[in-house]
């Protein structure tokens, strides 16, 4: 004898239906089945509507009533052959003129009586197993129906009521041994008192229905048909990385299920449990795939962690005060007050000293425990013995479970380490001695970055899912974009990192995709994007809080470099080519530092110095080992690099800063280049990577531009004043020559004091040869005294530095 139960979704329509039979008859060939069903999908909803209707006087009752029966009727009709409609449909007009016999009387009345919901609610189960009875006959001839009230027997509590197991399986028992039929089937969720009353057993009582009669009448196995392929790592719905489990045993299945793992409730695994009958769990929709097999002997993987669960909406309360230390009794008073209270308590920890005990409880109770906790301690709580009880709502339990936990050494290390690095803030922890299941309290709007990254951990090879928001997606941006798409598939098979970019963002338009954007189609989706808003953007980036994320400046707005200690603040990480936030005021850049550190959100800025050249980070390590620099001495403007080396005689200093311009070199404002105040702004960032307080206004300024040629405010207007101050070029470029030298614009920090300026290059000198758009550094330092450390190579264009910020992004994802 097999078991078979069908859920909701399973019945939800008669193409579904179809489905199951197919199954059903299949199964038929070989074994005696047992066969319960649930109600339509969302008709026990509509049942509890019209009773609630109906009893707050709502005549509206009535038309949902008969949205329960064209339901029905419309299933009949597409489900079960001509011949036997007419008998069927005389059959649900008699269950449906009883319902609504009882909805009148609830309307007459103007109440609803525990007894009586659990009439009105059976009708779902009676309706859809009648139907499907007939259904099911029509290709298995030897199919009876059986009203389950006949066989299980429970108390009167109305609602939820609790089996009478003797009885119950004393009939089930002598049911099923005499039973010479191949299919017998079943309502689930109702039973009977023994008045004759109708019950009902609560959530999940289908399953539990199937449950109970797979051990009274000793089947084989009992197999749950649902719309997964079983039970799964973590909620296939928050957690699109889940997978199935194969096998898992009845005590990780129980904890799974506490935890909310929908696909099987608390109840159902007990009766097969005593009985050791395995559950099956099998999707109706994919039928030959494998599901998850609930046994005592589970397969083992390796993975000690067998799933991840969580339960929402929970409460926290905290008893706490003096007066309960070394008191007897305190903890009993606690709970039997939440008992009378009829409040299921989900979670418990209590510190060593008994100064706090903490439970955790649906959000829906907390009101309630909190006065009644209260005025049970209120002799305490008046002598300042016990301080009121504290509620927490809105929070949320997340739960490792596996039965091999307690043989490996560090997993609880693991879970809080890696929330840690996401900024999950854990609010209580709670582990049995078994260490079957690591259960902590998180903030609810936490729970979907946390099962994320939890199951990432545990599950995923160590892959690393790291999600980008991008503003800026002109010159720079779009290579960055380019390099991304072409390295995604190897960032992912070599360095275990899968990139997905959420937002992209330019000066008119941004679109947003949770699940990443096709990067392919990113122009085309910009283009057809909501309209750009900075704050908007931010707002939405804060509110998907997702795991490893990085928001990426590929711009050099002011305004957006204002911005980012709101994301730092929401442990998102900063990666920047934007060197305004680092070069502003010595306190804001300081700030910046110390968020990064207390957020745990990195806040990288490799390309403000020398687009792709490790420059800032061969700094950070010199810094990190102890040695101190002393002097510094560069090139760090690509763009006039390049203009020096292309001015001559016959190449004017205006047609080469226009080239320099349509090659991507410069900024979009030529002049913040050619003013050195991006090269000051460079070096400032050195020396205070170097350890060094130092503000812009520090550093002397020493520009070849002429006075008009600063006065510009626009470009149009800048570079008119470069034709018409050509002379003042050609005389720096003619001294040069007599000087047999080279034109660089260099900066400088030693003994403290930091200038920038055209000077002349000899040709001893190392920056003498530096060719095209190079950029070079030379650091001394206690360890580099005589000899310094050189870094060069091509610091500007678009290619690098987009390499360099992808460098930045690649570094996070090794973290």
């Amino acid at each position: 004898m097999i078991v078979l139960k069908f859920g909701g979704t399973s019945v939800a329509n008669a193409q579904n239906i179809k489905l199951v039979l197919n199954i059903v008859s299949k199964k038929a060939q070989n074994n005696k089945l047992a066969v319960v069903v649930s109600a339509f999908s969302g008709v026990t909803d509509l049942l509890l509507k019209a009773s609630n209707q109906a009893a707050t006087k709502d005549n509206l009752y009535k038309t949902t009533l008969e949205e329960i029966k064209q339901k029905h009727v419309e299933t009949i009709r597409n489900l079960v052959s001509e011949k036997n409609q007419k008998a069927l449909f005389e059959t649900i007009e008699t269950e449906i003129k009883q319902l609504k016999t009882l909805l009148d009387g609830c309307f007459l009345l103007g109440e609803l009586s525990p007894r009586t919901s659990d009439a009105i609610a059976s009708f779902g189960e009676l309706l859809s197993s009648q139907i499907i009875a007939i259904a099911l006959q029509e290709k298995v001839s030897e199919t009876v129906f059986k009203d389950s009230r006949e066989l299980l027997k429970t108390n009167s509590n109305f609602g939820k009521a609790t089996i009478n197991y003797k009885v119950t399986y004393s009939l089930i028992s002598d049911y099923f041994g005499s039973f010479k039929q191949k299919i017998t089937l079943l309502p689930g969720f109702i039973a009977a008192d023994e008045k004759g009353n109708t019950t009902t057993l609560g959530r999940g009582g289908s399953d539990f229905t199937a449950s109970i009669i797979a051990n009274g009448c000793k089947a084989s196995s009992l197999e749950i048909w649902t719309d997964v392929n079983g039970m799964f790592t973590a909620n296939p719905k928050i957690v699109k990385q889940a997978q199935p489990i194969e096998t898992i045993s009845y005590e990780e299945a129980m904890e799974l299920s506490h935890f909310g793992a929908k696909v099987l409730y608390p109840p159902t695994i007990q009766p097969v449990l005593s009985a050791n009958i395995p559950i099956w769990i099998k999707n109706t929709f994919d039928a030959e795939a494998n599901g998850t097999l609930v046994s005592n002997n589970p397969e083992t993987n390796g993975n000690p962690v067998k799933g991840i669960s969580h339960i929402e909406d929970i409460a926290l309360l905290t008893l706490e005060g003096s007066g309960m230390i070394g008191v007897a009794g305190s903890s009993k008073r606690l709970f039997e007050v939440l008992s009378k209270e009829n409040i299921n308590v989900v979670f418990i920890t209590q510190a060593s000293s008994e100064h706090s005990i903490c439970i955790g409880i649906l959000n829906t109770d907390a009101d309630k425990a909190k006065n009644a906790i209260d005025e049970t301690f209120e002799l305490e709580i008046s002598q300042n013995k016990v301080n009121p009880c504290i509620v927490e709502k809105d929070l949320c339990i997340i739960a490792l479970v596996g039965e091999s936990m307690k043989n490996h050494q560090g997993l609880s290390g693991k879970k809080f380490s890696t929330l840690g690095k996401n900024n999950v803030n854990i609010r209580a922890i709670a582990q049995g001695a078994s260490e079957r299941n690591i259960s902590t309290v998180i903030n609810k709007n936490d729970v979907k970055k946390a099962l994320n990254t939890l199951h990432e951990r545990f599950f995923e090879e160590n892959t690393k899912q790291i999600n980008l928001f991008v503003m800026g997606v002109g010159n720079v941006g779009e290579k960055f974009m380019d390099q991304i798409n072409q390295q995604k598939k190897f960032l992912k098979e070599n360095l275990k990192i899968n990139v997905r970019v959420i937002a992209i963002s330019n000066s008119r338009k941004m679109h947003f995709n949770e699940d990443g954007i096709a990067l392919k189609d990113w122009k085309e989706l910009i283009e057809n994007g909501e309209k750009a808003d900075l704050n908007a953007f931010i707002s939405k980036s804060k509110s998907l809080n997702l795991r490893n994320s990085i928001f990426v400046d590929i711009t050099a707005n002011d305004v957006v470099a204002s911005i980012y200690d709101q994301f730092l603040k929401e442990n998102i990480a900063v990666v920047t080519c934007n060197k305004i936030a680092c070069s502003s005021k010595y306190d804001k850049y300081k700030n910046l530092k110390n968020l990064s550190r207390k957020f745990n959100a990195p806040f990288l800025f490799e390309t403000n110095v020398g687009a792709g050249l490790p420059i800032i980070d061969t700094l950070k390590h010199l810094i990190a080992s102890g040695d101190k620099v002393n002097k510094i001495q560069a090139v760090l403007s690509g763009s006039l690099n390049f203009i020096f080396n292309n001015f001559s005689d016959t190449y004017s200093f205006h047609d080469v800063v226009k080239e320099a311009g349509v090659q991507g070199f410069t900024e979009p404002d030529p002049k913040i280049d050619l003013s050195g105040i991006d090269v000051a702004r460079k070096i400032l960032i050195l020396i205070r990577e170097s350890g060094y307080q130092m503000e812009i206004e520090d550093i002397e300024n020493k520009s070849f531009l002429p006075a008009e040629c600063m006065n510009t405010t626009d470009n149009e207007s800048f570079f008119s004043s470069l034709i018409k101050n050509a002379s003042h070029f050609d005389n720096l470029l003619k001294e040069a020559n007599a000087k047999n030298s080279r034109l660089k614009f260099v900066a400088t920090f030693e003994n403290g004091k930091a200038n920038v300026g055209l000077e002349f290059i000899p040709q001893e000198s190392p920056f003498y040869n530096l060719e095209g758009k190079d950029n070079i550094v030379q650091f001394y330092t206690d360890r580099y005294v005589d000899q310094p450390l050189l870094i060069k190579g091509a610091g500007a264009g678009a290619a690098v530095t987009a390499s360099g910020i992808f460098a930045d992004v690649v570094r996070i994802g090794n973290v």
